[in-house]
């Protein structure tokens, strides 16, 4: 970490308290949405909503860890002995970035078989995706990062490849009225994810000290607000349409529906 201004240390500052309370909210907002949905699309949101939980935990860590590592006093930062925790954010990631994969599938309603194999696949993969890329984020020497840095890449452009080849068949037998709205999803989660790679590469760019740390903090704050909040209320608008489409008005599953 590098000595900061007043104006660096506030934008981390206030990027980390709104994302909390975004994340927050976005976890209300979808856990009560559970009840505007058909079965069938009410496990997607529980774990949409326990992604945004999980993530404003960490972010409240991450927020009273930046207030530890620094002290601004007559708008002069000082840090302090106590170092800023990266690990949070990477402990978050391993939890929520599979658990945005499997919601992905599970708002398409496929069969048993196919939601299993795809969840199990993609998850694993996310799963290695964060950490091999670890090692290199917490490294002192570019070399070193940009080594897991590309092993973190061969697990990624998996995902992507299984996002845009694997689930393309599938999207196209979902309700007309919805499949906009999932490649809108699956093309937000692909955008948002590609935002990551852009971040870790900001330490080889020209910018330097405490440049490099307040772009690395606000950069990954952007994207895990789109990651997750975003797609978040993306799935919700998904299942509502399904829902509609499916289902009733007295919530029983139409018999032209196939599960």
């Amino acid at each position: 970490m590098h000595p900061l201004s007043g104006d660096q240390f506030s934008l981390v500052y206030n990027a980390f308290s709104f994302t909390f309370a975004a994340m927050a909210a976005a976890t209300l907002f979808l856990w009560f949405g559970r009840s505007q949905v058909g079965t069938a699309y009410k496990t997607a949101l529980t774990i949409s909503g326990l992604v945004c939980a999980i993530a404003a935990y960490h972010y409240f860590r991450i927020f009273e860890s930046w207030n530890a590592a620094y002290v601004m006093r007559d708008g002069v930062v000082t840090q302090t002995a106590t170092a800023f925790n990266d690990a949070y954010r990477y402990v978050d990631w391993l939890l929520t970035v599979p658990l945005l994969l499997i919601e992905l599938v599970l708002v398409m309603r496929l069969s048993s078989e196919e939601t299993m194999s795809r969840a199990t696949r993609l998850g694993f993969a996310a799963a290695l995706m964060i950490v091999l890329g670890y090692p290199g984020e917490v490294a002192t020497d570019n070399m070193t990062r940009a080594l897991w840095g590309t092993a973190s890449t061969i697990p990624f452009l998996y995902i992507v490849w299984q996002l845009f080849s694997g689930l393309g068949a599938s999207i196209n037998r979902q309700p007309e009225s919805v499949r906009g709205l999932i490649k809108q999803a699956r093309l937000l989660t692909f955008a948002s994810w590609g935002f990551y790679p852009l971040v870790y590469m900001i330490p080889f760019t020209n910018l330097s000290g405490s440049a490099v740390t307040t772009s690395i903090q606000v950069g990954y704050t952007l994207a895990d607000l789109l990651a997750k909040a975003g797609v978040g209320v993306l799935i919700y608008v998904i299942s509502v349409r399904k829902t509609a489409v499916e289902y009733d008005h007295s919530g029983a599953p139409l018999i032209s529906v196939k599960a």
